[in-house]
């Protein structure tokens, strides 16, 4: 288990994350895999008020099938809550969604949602950098001041906004965040591939604030995408000459060779490295997994007590030629 740091919550190394259970993995075989993660060890799970609103139909179908769960397992208490708010709208992505009251009814909207009382740990999905982050912070301490929320998070921040929250905390005498999300894994990522330009990638200046601080990362796609293990098993297609692709192929192929020469090595499942590399960083890091079965997630889990030294994991790093810049304004 692992504590976040500067919180009171004790969580399971890797966590579940669940944007599909409840639509692309119905509702019974999504009670029977948060089952077994439970059964298993798993206590962190990761929602957000946005999973599934991109299939027509009911809104925060994830968070309303976490809520189900849990109320019939009667195993609240023994479960760490984290979901995520203040997203745009799915159809006007270019709109920020940050103001005090979005804040506010989102999080009402999740409590509900939830069947909960208190969120153990909220984060804003999304940053808008016009908005002072100050007015920011305050909506989310006049959440936890209220009991809604024990702690606050960010998702898809920069590091200088981030940094720019913790000065306004520690100027007030308040709690910053406390864990921050981003798109990180083993893989070799062109961020200017990267779709979804509201999504941030793990960088130096990110890396470092983290290293620095102690804060918390929980990294999204953890495993992207099982991009190792399809290589691996010769499943993914070469793409098109002259496609640009989130994850080279080439780069990502020299990759693999280097953790199939230390699984090789160590007798470790190309998953447990994967895992393992992120598990291994000099700060608290607590991957999420986004399993749809229960093989899948057995398999994931297996990599809970990996820990790579300092010299095997700058050996999986060697050679990546992409390091994204943070670029935000503050």
């Amino acid at each position: 288990m692992k504590t976040i740091p500067n919180t009171a919550l004790v969580v399971s190394p890797i966590c579940l994350g669940t944007s599909e259970l409840g639509t692309v993995v119905p509702e019974t075989d999504a009670f029977r895999l948060l089952d077994t993660f439970v059964d298993l060890g798993g206590t962190f799970l990761d929602t957000a008020a946005v999973y599934a609103n991109w299939i027509p139909g009911e809104r925060s179908v994830s968070e309303k099938t976490i809520g189900r769960w849990m109320r019939s397992r009667g195993n609240r208490d023994r479960i760490v809550v984290a979901t995520k708010g203040a997203h745009p709208e799915l159809t006007s992505m270019h709109i920020p969604r940050l103001s005090p009251a979005d804040i506010e009814a989102d999080v009402d909207a999740s409590l509900r949602n939830l069947q909960v009382d208190t969120i153990d740990l909220y984060y804003l999905h999304r940053d808008d950098p016009t908005r002072p982050v100050g007015e920011i912070m305050e909506a989310l301490w006049a959440q936890v001041a209220s009991g809604k929320v024990r702690y606050v998070a960010c998702s898809n921040w920069c590091a200088g906004r981030i940094e720019a929250a913790r000065a306004y905390a520690a100027a007030g005498g308040y709690q910053g965040f406390v864990a921050d999300q981003m798109l990180w894994n083993l893989a070799v990522i062109d961020p200017d591939a990267v779709a979804d330009k509201t999504i941030v990638v793990m960088d130096r200046e990110l890396r470092q604030l983290h290293a620095e601080t102690g804060m918390a990362a929980v990294p999204y796609s953890s495993q992207a995408g099982g991009l190792f293990q399809k290589l691996a098993a010769g499943t993914l297609e070469r793409p098109a000459p002259g496609a640009r692709e989130m994850y080279p192929f080439e780069e990502n192929a020299r990759r693999l060779a280097r953790i199939e020469t230390l699984s090789a090595e160590t007798g470790l499942t190309v998953s447990q490295i994967v895992l393992g590399y992120l598990l291994s960083q000099p700060f608290v890091t607590v991957p999420i997994v986004g399993c749809k079965t229960e093989a899948t997630l057995r398999d994931s889990l297996q990599a809970a007590d990996v820990r790579l030294d300092p010299v095997q994991v700058a050996y999986l790093e060697r050679g990546a030629r992409h390091d994204a810049s943070a670029s935000c304004s503050l």
